[in-house]
């Protein structure tokens, strides 16, 4: 039997979305970026799928897809914010998927479980729920059925696996220490194992009362330790040793979340494109597979019987998500978890209230309400339309209120499972964002249940919250984090027209009276419609809904000053008047004006400096005998960016004022931000210059000289991948890709 070798990568990141505008908004502590997942996509998902192989001198010598040669499961509620803000990433991974088959005969992805829930905590419904919506968001986004799923923190129970079975899952992959025996298919003589005595080579069975089965394989516990927690990575022929020692006949598997590579170790990406192309070359005999590769190629033999319920990063079973079990991430030593279970029995409350209503409720709109909710994740994923599904599921007949409420109902559902996703549990404060992002999931689904004819929850939940104490002392409990975090959070329509009106008005196109201006999100768009400077109607049209909602608005002068967030808004809606001033915005949606104020300004203001700079930087002066800097250097200093950009691309000048720019550029040098912005200018335009198809290659040669003689930071990573994949580096922008890191 050969050596195998099969990383696997679980990239997860959990719902992060607001329910009502569907947009991820600002996380400060993500900055500069603007939340966490678009930071550790920089950092670890885009560099893995165009990895940097270097040679002795540190050169780039070739780009390495990771995903082509690892296995990896990427989880639903990441990729559908990956499919708008980083596309060319998952068509990476759909053609490494694409490539490992035509190699293996299999392919590389796995599905995981929709929301990340802790599958045996999950309600039977819900169960069902997780598995299909997840099987049809990986057909949707791979153009085939899964035949792995990645299970949430690898929690599992018969239950779970029988889920997972009814979908067509053939396999999963679970931590050594959670199985409990072992035995022969042809001979069932139980052996008991633990994590030091399980023979992890081979893929076990697991037969379920069904009558069905699924296969399940176990990684290296410790190997897979030392990547993601010991430094595994900052060696890659270290790296190498352990796993080519490790390797023997059969298959050595290792499992780490994707963020270890870059985001927890940087060039830890690196690091794994050399382990990948060592096995890839099958050094050491060692050879590089997937888990359904060599599942087919070598059917269980064992069977397994697993402790349940039970998971990779809870030594208790499954407590960590439901009680004080001791378990915490040790970010804070001394701080208790009380709060799980108080906060499960709250969230889970929501759920099932919820299920009653939508089956209640549901009977009137849906021909079978439960194959109706089954099938919707079908319209999540995009493999069925709305019109479509509503043909098939919805009862003949609807009126447009009555369709309007179907789909509420769907999506109340939808939020309520995203409430229950692990995060909220894991680390030590029910304060984080985790939970209060669970919490305001919750809040959507209580609020559609309430618009679909539903009870109101929250007089229930809130003594429920008031048991679940924090850490904190200016907190309490989880009812002051519902007040002053959560309940902030709930959209109106004077909010979501407050907000769009205030949009408009700082990207500077609001609306001439008889016009309309449209600002649009993910989740909701608003039309605005101006009969005066300071009144109108607004138009509310919500995704994957029918029907809008309208309302009038008048924008009333605030009594002192021209501050936007101060202008009183007045709101008739179908749901009564509503006074609503911008400033109580929560500070995150107030932070998305802010951003959506900067990125206009900014050009604004770059442009308009730029236009002139056209102008006066011809007219700097030549060096002068025992010159320093420029006159009146203070006031050229405020047009640093704009000045630095006309010599990077190309001011002739004669030699002495060419050096006596290049001098106070150099003295003057612009702030690390504006170091930072002028430099993504300077990536932007390069990459503009070379997809025009005839590039000045001897310009941006001469570019990225000055940009040295200026010392900007440097970095060409998205520039490198354009000449990559062109085969540019290597024809006619060969000068250019040697200055920029190619060998």
């Amino acid at each position: 039997m050969r050596k195998h070798l099969c990383i696997h990568g679980h990239f997860y990141q959990p719902p992060r979305e607001d329910p009502w505008l569907g947009a991820i908004l600002p996380e400060g502590s993500a900055a500069p970026s603007l939340n966490w997942n678009q930071r550790i996509t920089g950092e670890s998902y885009a560099p893995m799928a165009r990895a940097r192989r270097l040679d002795g001198s540190g050169r780039i010598t070739a780009l390495l897809n990771c995903y082509e040669w690892m296995s990896f499961n990427a989880g639903p509620t990441l990729l559908s914010w990956m499919s708008g803000a980083d596309p060319d990433t998952v068509r990476l991974m759909r053609e490494a998927d694409a490539a490992s088959i035509r190699r293996l005969g299999k392919g590389n992805a796995m599905a995981q479980v929709y929301h990340h829930q802790i599958l045996p905590l999950a309600s039977e419904l819900d169960k069902e729920l997780e598995v299909a919506w997840a099987v049809d968001d990986f057909t949707a986004r791979f153009g085939r059925a899964p035949e792995g799923m990645w299970l949430a923190e690898t929690a599992v129970d018969t239950a779970s696996l029988e889920a997972l079975a009814r979908h067509g899952v053939r396999f999963t992959v679970l931590a050594p220490g959670q199985v409990k025996a072992v035995a022969a298919l042809d001979h069932p003589e139980w052996k008991p194992v633990d994590a030091s005595s399980l023979d992890i080579r081979q893929p076990y069975l697991v037969k379920l009362p069904s009558g069905r089965s699924v296969s399940v394989f176990f990684y290296d516990g410790p190997l897979s330790q030392a990547v993601a927690f010991e430094g595994l990575l900052a060696d890659g022929e270290n790296f190498w040793r352990r796993l080519s020692g490790a390797c023997c006949p059969g298959l050595l598997a290792l499992a780490t979340d994707g963020e270890t590579y870059g985001h927890h170790f940087k060039f830890g990406e690196m690091a794994l494109a050399f382990v990948l192309d060592q096995a890839r070359q099958e050094r050491d005999g060692v050879a590089l597979t997937n888990f359904a590769a060599y599942l087919e190629a070598n059917p269980p033999t064992m069977q397994a019987r697993l402790h349940e319920p039970s998971a990779w990063s809870c030594a208790h079973g499954v407590e960590r998500w439901r009680s004080d079990c001791g378990c915490t991430t040790g970010e804070h030593p001394g701080w208790h978890q009380r709060w799980r279970g108080p906060l499960r029995q709250a969230l889970q409350g929501v759920k099932d209230a919820a299920d009653a209503h939508f089956f209640q409720r549901g009977a009137e709109c849906f021909k079978d309400p439960r194959s109706a909710l089954t099938a919707y994740g079908k319209v999540l994923a995009g493999l069925s339309t709305q019109d479509g599904y509503a043909k098939a599921h919805f009862r003949a007949g609807l009126s447009a209120a009555q369709q309007a409420t179907a789909w509420r109902l769907l999506s109340m559902q939808q939020w309520g499972l995203a409430s229950l996703a692990s995060c909220a549990w894991f680390f030590d404060e029910v304060s984080r964002i985790e939970p209060v992002n669970a919490l305001t999931f919750a809040l959507r689904s209580m609020e559609l249940a309430r618009r679909t004819g539903g009870p109101d929850m929250e007089p229930g939940l809130l003594p429920i919250l008031r048991q679940a104490e924090s850490n904190l002392p200016e907190y309490g409990n989880a009812e002051v984090v519902w007040r002053t975090m959560v309940a902030p959070r709930r959209e109106s329509e004077a909010s979501l027209t407050a907000q769009a009106l205030l949009t408009l008005h700082l990207e500077e196109r609001f609306p001439e009276p008889e016009r309309s201006a449209c600002v649009s999100w993910p989740g909701v768009g608003v039309e605005v419609a101006a009969q005066s400077p300071s009144s109108g109607t607004v138009r509310i049209s919500w995704a994957l809904e029918s029907g809008a909602d309208e309302a009038r608005w008048e924008w009333r002068r605030p009594s002192g000053g021209e501050d936007p967030l101060l202008r009183p808004i007045s709101v008739e809606a179908a749901s009564g008047p509503e006074d609503f001033l911008p400033a109580v915005l929560p500070v995150n949606k107030r932070q998305a004006l802010a951003d959506a104020w900067a990125l206009h300004a900014s050009e604004k203001a770059w442009e308009c400096v730029l236009a002139r700079m056209g102008q006066g930087a011809h007219l700097v002066a030549e060096l002068q005998q025992a010159q320093t800097t420029l006159t009146l250097a203070p006031l050229w200093a405020g047009m640093w960016q704009q000045l630095a950009w006309a010599y990077l691309w190309g001011l002739d000048l004669s030699p002495k004022q060419g050096e006596l720019l290049r001098v106070f550029l150099a003295q003057a040098s612009g702030s690390g931000w504006e170091r930072d912005g002028l430099m993504e200018r300077v990536r932007r335009r390069a990459l503009q210059e070379i997809c025009t198809g005839l590039p000045d290659w001897e310009a941006l040669c001469r570019m990225v000289l000055r940009v040295r003689e200026l010392g900007l930071p440097e970095n060409w990573w998205k520039v490198q991948n354009v000449l990559w994949e062109g085969s540019l580096h290597a024809g006619a922008g060969r000068a250019f890709a040697q200055l920029i890191g190619f060998a």
